[in-house]
């Protein structure tokens, strides 16, 4: 990926310390001062300035040092120094929420589970969110003042600039919830909100199987289902930052019915109810209860898994989930389709051999080059470590525009 331009004006000194971080963070074999320079299009007196102040506030670190080809003196390399900082990230599902510690490089430290948002209200999830946040922190040893903010990995739709969930369809009872501004008065962090598919897609372009990738999509499967976009390296929002609902798009006439009324959008496809379902209604697994919860719903879901009986449902599925993985494919033309989420380490086996000869032999693209579906190598956590990552990604982030809700501190800067 082609490092960003620095500027020699003094006036945009914090500006060159992030395209700093950034380059550095995407050579984690290390850069010396000199490749910084060459990088950046930043003067050596400046790369030299900014590396002191990063290496003085413990941001970076000096690893070892390369012999130069030919004459020339030994270049000392830096990399990111992974205690420098942290971040806090949470993953809200309706069967699970997740709380992450991750170091500077994006690496868990640790990471706790609480309270389902689908068995809670909005404020006392906050306070188990909080409580969670807290135990890590302290049970790692954690300076609280090395804690750059929080990422909030929830369902969508969500408003960007008010840091309000909008009636999630799967959460009933979360209308308008200002999470963002109830997580920052709770915590005390500065906090950042946005969708779980798109946090995974973010999760996966630092640390997952797409590291490597500039245009990917990732496609999360838990409680319901929702793409994050990656292109060019950045991953795209929209006009809203809710961009990827992808539900209704149409992959069978005879699919199972969704809630909007028709048959075959490829939501309900691939959803743990519709397929728990449709296990009952072959005998293979005893009938939910009408009123049956996400929690119980789960763990019906399990059990199916492990039939080879219900095998068939899940082929049929994946099938399905292969014609809208290979639709988006064709439209954004990207070279991989990552797979991940709460549920996908339970279908996986079943899952990715059908996923992949799709992509490989119907998609437009393979003409001029293959479309790859890949695991997730984050496992279920993938929405909390890119929560996690939210709030790394703005604090080296080159981009003026913030969606954290708190004191900036200068954000890294400024750090102690």
């Amino acid at each position: 990926m082609e490092g960003r331009r620095g500027t020699n004006l003094p006036r945009v000194a914090d500006y060159n310390q992030a395209v700093i971080l950034d380059a550095i963070r995407h050579a984690p074999e290390g850069l010396s001062r000199v490749e910084l320079a060459e990088l950046t299009g930043l003067s050596a007196q400046s790369v030299s300035n900014i590396t002191r102040r990063l290496l003085d506030r413990e941001l970076i670190t000096e690893a070892g040092t390369i012999l130069p080809v030919g004459r020339g003196k030994p270049r000392t390399l830096l990399r990111l120094r992974p205690t420098g900082r942290f971040a806090i990230g949470v993953h809200i599902d309706p069967t699970v929420t997740t709380v992450a510690l991750l170091d500077l490089v994006g690496d868990v430290v640790e990471s706790v589970r609480t309270l389902p948002a689908s068995a809670t209200t909005p404020d006392r999830l906050v306070t188990a969110i909080t409580e969670s946040a807290s135990g890590l922190v302290a049970s790692t040893g954690v300076d609280p003042g090395r804690v750059l903010g929080m990422g909030i990995a929830a369902p969508g739709p969500f408003d960007p600039g008010a840091g309000v969930v909008l009636d999630p369809p799967l959460l009933p009872e979360w209308s308008r919830v200002g999470l963002r501004e109830l997580l920052h008065e709770a915590t005390g962090y500065p906090v950042v909100l946005h969708k779980d598919a798109a946090s995974a897609a973010l999760a996966e372009l630092w640390r997952g199987s797409a590291a490597s990738l500039a245009d990917f999509v990732f496609l999360y499967l838990g409680t319901g289902l929702g793409a994050g976009l990656v292109l060019g390296g950045e991953l795209i929002g929209g006009s809203t930052d809710n961009a990827g609902e992808i539900g209704h798009l149409m992959v069978d006439a005879d699919g199972p019915r969704c809630r909007c009324g028709q048959r075959g959008c490829v939501g309900p496809a691939c959803m743990p109810r519709t397929l728990v379902a449709e296990a009952a209604a072959a005998g293979l697994l005893p009938r939910p209860s009408s009123d049956a919860g996400d929690r119980e719903i789960d763990e019906l879901f399990t059990a199916m898994c492990r039939l080879p009986a219900a095998r068939p449902i899940l082929e049929r599925s994946a099938t399905r989930l292969a014609r809208g993985a290979a639709t988006i494919a064709n439209l954004l033309d990207v070279r991989a389709v990552v797979f991940g989420g709460p549920i996908w380490d339970r279908i996986s086996d079943v899952f990715l051999p059908i996923l992949n000869n799709t992509l490989l032999t119907t998609t437009e693209a393979r003409k001029v080059h293959p479309v790859t579906a890949l695991g997730s190598s984050l496992g279920p956590d993938v929405g909390a470590i890119g929560a996690g990552c939210l709030v790394l990604e703005h604090s080296f982030s080159t981009r003026p525009s913030t969606l954290l809700l708190g004191p900036r501190d200068d954000q890294v800067a400024a750090a102690p």
